[in-house]
């Protein structure tokens, strides 16, 4: 993996050191920059969890991905900075489903001065800077406020906070695991009809006040607590968003994108 070349990708500016400070930065600057989607899903390109592959992808061909790529390909990178970090398991909790299985999640585990930290870059909407593993509180960040809770049976659970309920994400165990361990679940994931990823085109992006999100049929430009919804009712609309918005498209395929 070539560090400086994923650095420049991410518009990191800073320090690579293996320090808390470096991690909250690096986290939030691959945020911004690198976007959640399943566009190679819909486009019937079978995502490979190979390194290589998830590089030339995300950092040459600068797309985005889901959480087997994004905090697959993350995690290489904490690692080669000198981090001390490992993939876990997560499952996804859903109102109608509970807990998926696991491997339905990829999420990180990293250790600074023996204090353990979750850092997600493929979840959507997630908090911003890492959250301690140990810290049982509400932990306030720019993207909301997180809860993480250990149960009896030595499984994590991570919650948001808002208007005084706490909506449960996902459980997770510290185990580590490698990405290659997670082949199954993302083969199921980008093939099953039962899985939410392929019932619907997805690209999304926070910004500094807000979000992007495009879907096959709706644009959702969040600023604040407010929020604008456009319909998408033709192929031409939902491509122009593509290229305004994410970057510049051809044949439905991410080429590049913007920073301008």
């Amino acid at each position: 993996m070539d560090v400086t070349k994923y650095l420049k990708r991410i518009q990191y500016v800073g320090d690579i050191v293996p320090t808390y400070d470096a991690l909250r930065r690096l986290q939030k600057s691959h945020l911004l920059t690198v976007p959640f989607e399943n566009i190679d899903i819909h486009n019937k390109v079978p995502i490979n969890l190979n390194i290589d592959s998830l590089f030339d992808k995300i950092v040459k061909n600068k797309k985005g991905g889901f959480c087997y790529e994004l905090n697959g390909l993350f995690c290489v990178l904490l690692k080669k900075i000198g981090f001390n970090a490992h993939l876990i398991s997560a499952r996804v909790y859903s109102k109608d489903k509970g807990f998926g299985p696991a491997f339905d999640h990829a999420t990180i585990c990293v250790t600074i001065d023996e204090i353990k930290y979750l850092v997600d870059v493929g979840f959507g909407e997630f908090s911003f800077e890492p959250l301690r593993m140990d810290f049982e509180g509400v932990q306030q960040d720019e993207r909301g406020r997180f809860c993480i809770a250990l149960k009896e049976d030595g499984s994590y659970h991570v919650s948001k906070a808002e208007y005084g309920k706490k909506l449960t994400q996902y459980s997770f165990e510290e185990n580590p695991f490698e990405l290659v361990d997670f082949t199954e679940m993302c083969h199921y994931h980008q093939t099953s009809p039962d899985s939410k990823f392929t019932q619907r085109k997805l690209i999304t992006i926070p910004i500094l006040n807000g979000r992007y999100t495009l879907t096959s049929d709706k644009f959702i430009h969040k600023i604040a607590n407010r929020m604008k919804i456009d319909s998408i009712d033709t192929i031409s609309d939902y491509h122009k968003k593509l290229e305004s918005i994410f970057g510049y498209y051809e044949d439905g395929v991410l080429i590049q994108k913007r920073t301008d």
